[in-house]
């Protein structure tokens, strides 16, 4: 009997809190005050969306295959949005997931056909790639990557085709990942070096680049840090604002996250009957320069390269 309730608890609490927030968000967040909510817990929750903006998280096991049914359930939750939020692949998901997600809503990007531009992750990692060139050149007068040693963290979809590009260029890997398995690939196929998770924070390198999860540049790894410049894929890598500003104390370049990262999103936004590769990759390649931009507003108005992003691109808003 409790199993049975617990499940139906679940289900009937996520729908009915749903309903609640739907119809009624903007009369509960006017009143100053809540019978059993207390108004603090439903800033922060505002703040942490207007911040990051809307994410949606299948919980399962990344290497078991997800079945058809559970995909297309959440197509049609993701339908239920008509439109306010799109969906597309991110961490632990591939673009066949895409396309059974797609059977359930119209709201996806990411798909290999129909005008779909496949894999973003691809796109994404070059993104990436053009900000860490694009820092070396701020920091050490030379975007070569020859010989430059770079603490990788995370080697799924985005960090392993990033991977690919620094070995090319002749970088001096070390990486990290709590997937074995990718480590394993990485160590072979590209001369890197495998340390712990716990240990990647540490490494003696010129650039460490975050490419798993975000949160990670905190008052725990930033005394570890032993780099001078930070560019990767992560969102949201900064715990919170004022941790940009401590790199900057410490002489530490911070590429920010959410415009180097930019070439996923920047990739789908093309999906059509038109789509173009190559206008894609140009485009994407332009975030090299806008970062230079950043660190030279930065350095102009002595302010953090994060504070610097978020001016530019607060000011293009208002333009918009």
């Amino acid at each position: 009997i409790i199993i049975p309730l617990l499940i139906l608890a679940a289900l009937l609490g996520d729908n009915l809190n749903y309903f609640v927030g739907h119809k009624f968000g903007e009369l509960i967040k006017e009143k100053k005050k809540i019978l059993f909510l207390k108004r603090e817990y439903i800033e922060k929750t505002e703040d942490f969306f207007e911040k990051n903006g809307g994410k949606a998280v299948i919980i399962a096991d990344p290497k078991t295959p997800r079945s058809p049914e559970m995909l297309q359930a959440f197509g049609r939750f993701v339908d239920r949005f008509n439109g306010s939020y799109i969906t597309a692949e991110d961490v632990g998901t591939s673009p066949q997931d895409m396309a059974e997600i797609q059977k359930g809503t119209s709201h996806v990007v990411g798909l290999e056909t129909n005008g779909g531009s496949g894999d973003p992750s691809i796109v994404t990692a070059f993104g990436v790639y053009q900000g860490i060139k694009g820092s070396a050149f701020h920091r050490y007068g030379t975007d070569s990557l020859n010989g430059i040693k770079v603490a990788l963290q995370g080697l799924g979809h985005v960090g392993m085709y990033l991977a690919e590009r620094l070995h090319k260029e002749g970088a001096i890997l070390t990486v990290t990942d709590i997937n074995v398995e990718n480590v394993n690939k990485v160590v072979e196929k590209y001369g890197a070096t495998a340390v712990k998770p716990e240990d990647i924070y540490g490494v003696d390198c010129n650039i460490f680049s975050p490419c798993a999860l975000g949160g990670i540049i905190n008052d725990d790894t930033i005394p570890q840090f032993k780099c001078q410049i930070i560019a990767g894929a992560s969102n949201n890598q900064l715990l919170n604002r004022s941790h940009g500003d401590i790199l900057m104390q410490k002489g530490i370049l911070y590429a920010p996250d959410y415009l180097i990262n930019a070439g996923g999103l920047i990739n789908v936004s093309y999906e059509g009957p038109n789509y173009d590769k190559e206008i894609v990759m140009a485009h994407v390649a332009g975030l090299r320069d806008t970062l230079l931009e950043i660190f030279q507003t930065a350095e102009e108005q002595k302010i953090s390269t994060s504070a610097a992003s978020d001016q530019i691109a607060e000011n293009r808003f208002k333009v918009v």
